[in-house]
């Protein structure tokens, strides 16, 4: 048996000399056909053009850009640049706006964030999601026959973060005062116009939010004229919120009285954050949680704390890519940026047959490692997060796909030995199996009619907001949790997270995100940055849940692999897989679920199938992208925002 593939009836030549595989990989494609599948319509880079003329169009800004996923979020960042702020105030202002006004969220969420600092050319992190309260333990759940924290309620809730997120962030790197930055919050809790979404998000949710008193009470209002009892806000109507309203204002009054005392402005923010986790809103919490069965606790909210951290990166093309470490899923779309390096993506072709089932194929290895390594890194064991970043090891994953269909066993592989070291968890990993969705059939058709829809999946939560200034600054933020149906903790008008379900139960399926007080679970949130020769290039994030890295490796790829623009980008069409484990609900996989746009050619769907993909079709696929391009040539801003929901900016 010759080494070259002799045997096989082919020859190392035989690959197009810019398509770099593996010659493992080379040898199952010929076998599986694929060489003359790759070979035939190559070339096909011009697909990337399809998307010249958008829905909506490019922002152009000389001196700032604001994004949010509503216009009148995007209005507050204008407001916040107006008046002199910078890129941090804005994005500040903006996250308040969207969690005043129900944007898939609320402000007992939480928030994590990429800056760019230009003082220092670094890029920061802030980790500002909530940990589980006291008493919350697998064994907790399981007596009371869960197999998971349950997905509404307050029994549901990790300690808000977005406050604090929103606070640390301002101190650190902001400019203006709190009372500033929440100006256009405290008049939108005095009273702002509801939009459609909203209006149909909070009357389709009713019979859960009916549940407890303060949901029932500040959310279905009913009509004014009293003909309607327990009804949702109707677009247009101005909805109010009274007790939200009181609660942002005692943190204005803490700024106040610590600049009265000669403070300087970080630690009047700071005091602000106190009263929030240490004083009379962190009793009233947790006495409301406790009241309706929650476990918060005044000792949870004070020992709990936003880190300022450094992003984790890969290069990809000269181009430095950071996310978000591990404590959410950000590090999958750089895993899945270093298995494509090994294959020309270009000449594969855009949403062509062969490209799709190369995307598929690398982020169900790359969402596989995340499903058992991925956790929270301040507590042990250390996730091997070096070994999931090596070049390396993404070669070697990389010669693992199979060309010729899908593979719906797709399992972890086993980065310790990239970073010298054992596994300590090579037992478990052997017995790794996935959790297939019930009832479903893992090719074929025949679509599991529960199953959650990419809709449904996108309205759950999270929103999306970017910011970037003339000076440098830019932000990228998702932030998430307590959407509707949210818990509002009594008279606060703080709606709590849901995020605790994003635990697992068993260690035998991550043992790095196992249940434990105090603990972040490992959450879907990722917003991303990048940077080419030194300066910002891209900054961009989109909502979602498990779809996001998928969303935003695409949106990556149009630009850098097949030349659109930002506005092109953010629109164009993308695939998303189910193939991975959900991170709600009861955590399932659904091998094979292929969602693409319906624009799609038959042909390509076809051959999808006949590879083994379910395929589904929706007439948007990119999710709700904001992103910002920074044109180095020229010194100006191109900012983006998806024609898929209500996502808006402004650019001056």
């Amino acid at each position: 048996m010759s080494r070259d593939g002799a045997d096989a009836g082919y020859t190392w030549a035989m690959i197009p000399p810019n398509l770099k595989v593996t010659r493992g990989a080379a040898r199952r494609a010929v076998r599986g056909g694929w060489v003359a599948a790759l070979v035939l319509g190559l070339g096909t880079g011009a697909a990337a053009q399809e998307n010249v003329h958008t829905t909506k169009p490019v922002l152009h800004g000389r001196h700032w850009v604001a994004i949010a996923g509503k216009p009148l979020a995007a209005t507050a960042g204008a407001m916040t640049f107006a008046k002199g702020g910078n890129a941090v105030d804005a994005a500040c202002a903006m996250l308040a706006a969207v969690a005043t006004m129900w944007d898939t969220l609320g402000w007992g969420g939480e928030t994590q964030a990429l800056i760019h600092d230009p003082r220092t050319g670094e890029v920061k992190g802030i980790n500002a999601l909530g940990a589980a309260p006291t008493g919350a333990t697998p064994e907790l759940f399981r007596s009371r026959g869960m197999n998971f924290p349950p997905e509404y309620g307050p029994l549901a809730a990790v300690t808000p973060g977005t406050p604090g997120g929103l606070m640390v962030m301002l101190a650190e790197f902001g400019t203006m005062s709190l009372e500033d930055v929440l100006g256009p919050a405290l008049e939108m809790a005095e009273g702002f116009p509801v939009e459609r979404m909203l209006s149909e998000s909070i009357e389709g949710n009713k019979q859960l939010l009916r549940r407890w008193d303060a949901s029932r009470r500040i959310l279905l209002p009913g009509l004014r004229d009293g003909s309607r009892q327990w009804a949702a806000p109707l677009p247009g109507e101005v909805f109010s919120q009274p007790e939200l309203h009181a609660t942002l204002m005692k943190l204005v009054e803490a700024e106040r009285g610590a600049l009265a005392e000669g403070k300087d402005r970080k630690e009047a923010i700071m005091a602000a954050y106190d009263r929030f986790y240490r004083g009379d809103i962190a009793r009233q919490i947790a006495a409301a949680a406790q009241q309706e069965g929650g476990l918060i606790t005044v000792e949870d909210l004070d020992r709990w704390q936003v880190y300022i951290e450094e992003p984790v990166t890969t290069r990809y093309k000269g181009i430095d890519v950071y996310k978000l470490t591990h404590w959410v899923q950000g590090p999958v779309m750089l895993q899945t940026l270093n298995i494509l390096e090994n294959v020309d993506v270009q000449r594969l072709g855009y949403n062509s047959a062969r490209y799709i089932h190369a995307l598929y194929q690398a982020m169900n290895l790359a969402f596989a490692d995340r499903d058992f390594y991925y956790g929270d890194p301040y507590f042990p064991p250390a996730e091997p997060i070096e070994g999931l970043l090596s070049k390396e090891y993404a070669r070697d994953r990389f010669g693992e796909i199979d060309w010729q269909r899908n593979d719906p066993f797709v399992a972890p592989g086993d980065p310790y030995p990239y970073q010298n070291e054992t596994n300590p968890y090579e037992e478990t990993l052997e017995r790794w199996a996935p959790r297939i969705r019930r009832g479903m059939r893992i090719a074929g058709n025949g679509a599991d009619p529960s199953a959650m829809s990419h809709d449904e999946a996108f309205r759950a939560g999270t929103t999306s907001i970017q910011a970037a200034d003339a000076d440098g600054w830019v932000v990228s933020i998702t932030p998430s949790g307590g959407w509707i149906p949210a818990f509002i903790a009594g008279d606060t008008g703080i709606g709590l997270s849901q995020r605790m379900q994003s635990f697992d139960m068993d260690p035998g399926r991550n043992p790095f995100n196992v249940l434990e007080p105090g603990k972040r679970p490992r959450a879907t949130l990722s917003p991303g940055m990048a940077l080419r020769n030194g300066e910002p290039f891209l900054s961009f994030a989109v909502q979602g849940g498990d779809t996001q890295d998928q969303n935003l490796v695409q949106f990556f790829l149009n630009v850098v692999e097949f030349g659109m623009n930002v506005q092109q980008a953010v629109e164009a069409a993308n695939v998303n897989s189910y193939q991975m484990h959900s991170s709600f609900g009861s955590h399932e996989s659904e091998p094979g679920r292929l969602l693409v746009r319906n624009d799609v050619p038959a042909w390509v769907r076809k051959e999808l199938e006949r590879m083994g993909y379910r395929i589904e079709t929706a007439s948007h696929t990119s999710g709700p992208i904001t992103a910002i391009h920074f044109d180095q040539t020229h010194g100006t801003m191109w900012g983006g925002a998806s024609d898929y929901g209500e996502d808006y900016g402004v650019a001056w």
